[in-house]
């Protein structure tokens, strides 16, 4: 299945229902299901900043060493746009996101672009859906 890695604290807010559109220099035909990967760079000063924010606003943010480096959840990319009503969208192309949910954390090494992800997180994610933690 594809990935895409995606900064903190957006790949939260993406799994989580809040972001529905993610920001890129680049555009794309890819529409369907895409496991939401969440890099490794997210400095502790922006966690705690982002934390009184989003969690004021949302709830449950989650600590930082819990969201960085891995398969935080899924989405389905409808469509690349270059406008957008979302308050997200900022361009120059918009990915536009609908079903997002969040996964158990599958550590995984991120890529640039979209990316397969390795067998052995594939099998790690298939075995989370066998039982059930994944729908």
């Amino acid at each position: 299945m594809k990935a895409l890695s995606v900064r903190q604290p957006y790949a939260w807010l993406i799994v989580n229902g809040h972001k529905d559109i993610e920001n890129r220099d680049w555009a794309t035909n890819f529409r369907g299901r895409v496991l939401i990967h969440a890099g490794l760079t997210y400095p502790k000063r922006d966690h705690r900043a982002d934390a009184e924010i989003y969690d004021a606003r949302f709830g449950n943010y989650p600590e930082r060493e819990t969201m960085l480096g891995g398969i935080v959840g899924v989405a389905t990319i409808t469509g690349c746009v270059t406008a957008s009503d979302s308050e997200w969208f900022f361009g120059p192309y918009g990915f536009t996101l609908i079903d997002a949910k969040p996964l158990p954390f599958v550590p995984c090494k991120g890529k640039l672009g979209f990316f397969n992800v390795d067998a052995d997180v594939a099998e790690q994610l298939r075995q989370l859906h066998t039982a059930g933690e994944v729908k």
